[in-house]
This record gives C-alpha cells, sequence and structure tokens, in this order.
C-alpha cells in the first residue's frame, strides 16, 4: 500500500518533485501499463488542486484513445490534430492553454473546463499517447506546471507506453 500526500507548500517546483518522486515509487516495479497510468491519474487528482479532469489518452491506429482518467466521462477518440489533445499528440510539443473556448478546434468534454494543458507521452522518439489535465479555472496552469508535468511524463513513459 502507497500512502502519499502533497506537501503544503505554495512552491510548485517542491510539490512536482514531490510529486515525480510518488510517481516513480508507484511505477517502478509494476510491468502493466494500465495499471501504472491508474495510478498516475490518481496521483495527479491526489496533488493538484482545482483539476476537473485528469487523465491519458493513448495512440490507437492513428487516433487517440481514451485510457485511464479521473474527472467525469469524456471523450473517447480524439483525431490527431484536433483539440488540444489532438494538437499535442500531433505536433510532440505540450499545449498550455490558458483559455479554452479560444483554442481554434476545442473538443468540450466538460463544459465547466476554462483551461488545459496537455504533455505528450514520448518512447523511442514516438508519441505514445497524452497526459491531459483540465481546469474549471481560466489560467489555471503555467510554465512552472508545464515544467513539472513534462518531468512527470518523462519519468514515467517507458511504463506506460
Amino acid at each position: 500500500m502507497f500512502d502519499f500526500a502533497p506537501t503544503n507548500t505554495a512552491d510548485k517546483a517542491t510539490l512536482y518533485a514531490d510529486m515525480v518522486f510518488a510517481a516513480d515509487a508507484l511505477t517502478r516495479d509494476e510491468p502493466d501499463h494500465v495499471a501504472n497510468m491508474a495510478n498516475i491519474a490518481a496521483l495527479i487528482w491526489q496533488y493538484l488542486p482545482d483539476l476537473n479532469w485528469a487523465g491519458f489518452y493513448r495512440m490507437v491506429g492513428g487516433e487517440l484513445v481514451l485510457g485511464p482518467f479521473q474527472g467525469k466521462p469524456a471523450c473517447i477518440r480524439i483525431p490527431l490534430g484536433r483539440g488540444v489533445c489532438g494538437t499535442a499528440a500531433e505536433t510532440g510539443e505540450t499545449q498550455l492553454v490558458a483559455d479554452v473556448h479560444a483554442f481554434p478546434g476545442h473538443i468540450a468534454c466538460d463544459a465547466a473546463s476554462a483551461s488545459e494543458i496537455v504533455v505528450p507521452v514520448v518512447v523511442d522518439g514516438q508519441v505514445i499517447g497524452v497526459l491531459d489535465l483540465d481546469s474549471p479555472l481560466a489560467a489555471r496552469f503555467d510554465s512552472n506546471d508545464a515544467q513539472g508535468l513534462e518531468a512527470l511524463v518523462a519519468r514515467i513513459a517507458a511504463r506506460i507506453g
């Protein structure tokens, strides 16, 4: 049994360092990719405030398919290049969106979402999925979140794909 809890700190760098450590411990000895994605989604949900969705989309047959997540039911399939997730998967670049309603082609899986960050998961030079976080708060995510989530994804990528 794992018992991880975020430290009470306003310092995002410390929060993300703690979360990466916890993610490493959770996934280190587990070979099942789906189990690892599920635990990481739950860990993010526990560590980060002001989220209404946190989870993964997996690359399957040239499109993104819903993976383990926390939050309301979500869109099941997303074509590459469509919405924030599809754009991250197609470009291989983190998408940091302060106002999802201003993002061309945004897919509204939850009307309450106002901001979003999507980090591509890359293994052996190939995008194998994305990590997607949504918030009901506008401009919830910043460059510190991007750096922290990119470090998290880098640590666990081979364990989920």
